[in-house]
């Protein structure tokens, strides 16, 4: 777990991050890891001193399993409301996913790199179908009334209704899968695109990164990859030039 800034905490899961915002002894949990996660998810709560019910929420960046992995398991034990976006919630609750093709994985397995993630993310629960039942669209635009008070920042391309969410008190940018920095499948680290087959998008997985630049932040914490140390336009910059690389996975 890394306290990226005050009472803002990105912890890294099965190859994916999840992140707490506290506030007193409540919290906010964005993304939720794979399902082989959950008691992960429990501990890194309970590491703050904090009990999984102070989650006042769950926020998720984009319905995909690798990040909706504890959200059932939240609401089952604790009642915990989850809150996305209008477009992938309709996706979590039918289990329509715009995910990658598992032909696409499967062609990557070939790889050493591919053939160590596709074991990990199996084991956490990659071939375990989620839907969520309970999937609400924000409550309204702007800041959020949750502990952090994070702000939904629209930057569709990787699901047709990514969020991301950007803390401006804290000056960080949460980016979920929109921007990363690294990946299990990508021989670089640093701000980069995922591999295109994983966006629904991927076009406008690219143009999403206009929207991440105009953001005011010295902080950027990603779905996959450690945080990273500067603004989202130099971050942006370098995501570009990674694409020669990353468009090539």
């Amino acid at each position: 777990m890394h306290e990226v800034a005050e009472d803002v905490f990105c912890v890294e899961g099965t190859a994916v991050n999840w992140v707490l915002l506290r506030d007193g002894t409540e919290l906010t949990l964005i993304d939720a890891g794979w399902s082989g996660d959950t008691s992960r998810v429990e501990a890194s709560i309970r590491a703050l001193g904090c009990h999984p019910r102070d989650v006042q929420a769950i926020l998720l960046t984009h319905a995909h399993l690798d990040h909706m992995g504890a959200i059932n398991h939240f609401r089952e034990k604790y009642g915990t409301e989850v809150f996305m976006s209008t477009a992938d919630a309709t996706h979590a609750r039918s289990g329509d996913l715009e995910q990658a093709h598992p032909t696409d994985i499967i062609k990557r397995c070939i790889r050493p790199r591919g053939i160590r993630w596709t074991a990990r993310i199996i084991r956490a629960g990659a071939l375990k179908p989620i839907t969520i039942p309970h999937a609400s669209s924000y409550p309204h635009t702007g800041p959020l009334d949750l502990p952090g008070t994070p702000v939904p920042i629209a930057c569709s391309g990787h699901t047709s209704g990514h969020s991301a969410f950007h803390l401006p008190d804290k000056r960080v940018l949460i980016t979920g899968d929109a921007l990363v920095t690294g990946h299990s499948l990508s021989p670089i680290t640093g701000p980069q695109l995922l591999p295109p087959f994983f966006a629904h998008h991927p076009d406008e997985a690219h143009t999403a990164l206009n929207i991440l630049a105009d953001i005011d932040a010295d902080w950027i914490i990603p779905g996959h990859g450690s945080p990273w140390h500067g603004t989202p336009t130099a971050a942006v910059e370098l995501a570009r030039h990674n694409a020669a690389v990353t468009d090539t996975l």
